[in-house]
């Protein structure tokens, strides 16, 4: 094709800015307006440079970039005074930390903790007085009952503004075929119809207060690690239970997100000590035909994933914890939000690459890196 005298390859070009800005584009939420101008500069520059003829790939360029400054600009926020949120597995992790953030910026928090009696159960009563701890096992129906009747005592006719379903168990990385069915069945019970059932239970409130609720996922719910099979089993439920509730409780005003991070530090992850204990299990209750299949050796060195997912972890929570405030309390919350390293990138890569390619990247980046 020619375009000002000069040869140009208009369509990889093109396609490449808008992958480009594409790529930007998950950003935006973080990104000011100076950030947003240096993308566009960026942006014509780059142009110019690779194909100065090209009038069209400089104009792709421009409309891009200028759709960051209008989406990276301030958002319109919503008092956190008077609305009130309840979030599940604040023991430690994701839901402890959010809990304190939002007491102190002047929500009413309602935090469900497994152990009541526990550290962290302990430590989030000095916080302040708007937070209240809840004793909230998700698969007892008992315990849900009774807290959702404490918190319609208190919050009336106001209606709950937020749920954050954050608890959720990792339960034991190993190959689908070795995992004992206890595990699957706990996972599964946890992370996908425990966590429905606590959204049934309090979505009379949620719809009262047009509210939000808001759903932990993981990158591993759309991306198939070895050794997640039935973790990412119960995200990948999650993932599609709410994304079709998000249709299904629009016409009340209620919205849904789902928070998918990258791998952080948590207490998800659990102890050697616990590993070693269902390694034992395993060893124990295995057919001897697959134990000899995968040999001793191999089903052993499994807790020491452990200290290789420990050891490259994000310590800095904040991302998700801002994510979250954000669904919570934006005007116009995303259905997705992927904070954390690689959070979109692997789901990203999977979802428009070739199977061949894909496999060779994520084993080159992950499945080695480990």
């Amino acid at each position: 094709m020619e375009a000002g005298g000069e040869e140009c390859c208009l369509t990889p070009l093109t396609l490449l800015i808008l992958c480009t800005n594409g790529v930007m584009w998950w950003y935006r939420g973080r990104r000011g307006v100076s950030w947003s101008l240096a993308l566009l500069l960026t942006g014509v520059m780059l142009s110019a440079l690779v194909c100065p003829g090209c009038w069209v790939v400089l104009l792709v360029s421009v409309v891009c970039s200028l759709v960051h400054f209008s989406a990276g600009r301030e958002e319109a926020v919503l008092p956190a005074q008077g609305r009130a949120v309840l979030i599940t597995g604040c023991d430690s992790g994701f839901g402890h930390d959010l809990a304190k953030l939002l007491a102190r910026a002047g929500m009413k928090v309602y935090a469900g903790v497994l152990d009541g009696s526990g550290p962290g159960a302990e430590m989030l009563r000095t916080v302040s007085s708007q937070l209240t701890v809840l004793q909230l096992d998700i698969t007892d129906v008992n315990q849900t009952l009774e807290a959702h009747q404490l918190i319609k005592s208190q919050i009336g006719d106001t209606g709950l503004w937020g749920l954050v379903n954050n608890a959720g168990v990792l339960g034991f990385t190993c190959d689908g075929e070795i995992l004992p069915t206890r595990m699957l069945r706990k996972v599964l019970q946890v992370n996908f119809i425990s966590t429905v059932e606590v959204t049934r239970a309090f979505l009379p409130m949620i719809r009262q207060a047009k509210g939000r609720i808001v759903t932990l996922s993981s990158v591993a719910g759309e991306v198939p690690f070895p050794g997640f099979a039935a973790y990412g089993a119960s995200k990948a439920a999650l993932n599609l239970y709410f994304g079709a509730m998000r249709h299904e409780v629009a016409r009340w005003g209620v919205k849904v997100a789902l928070i998918q991070p990258g791998s952080f530090k948590t207490k998800i992850l659990g102890s050697q000590e616990e590993w070693a204990k269902v390694q034992e299990e395993i060893l124990r209750t295995l057919p001897v035909e697959v134990k000899a299949t995968y040999g001793e050796e191999y089903i052993s060195s499994m807790k020491d994933r452990l200290s290789n997912m420990t050891a490259h972890a994000c310590t800095n929570l904040e991302p998700v914890l801002h994510d979250i405030k954000h669904a919570l309390l934006s005007e116009s919350p995303r259905l997705f939000y992927h904070p954390g390293p690689a959070a979109w990138a692997l789901p990203f890569t999977q979802r428009f690459c070739p199977t061949w390619l894909f496999d060779a990247i994520f084993k080159k980046l992950v499945l080695n890196h480990g």
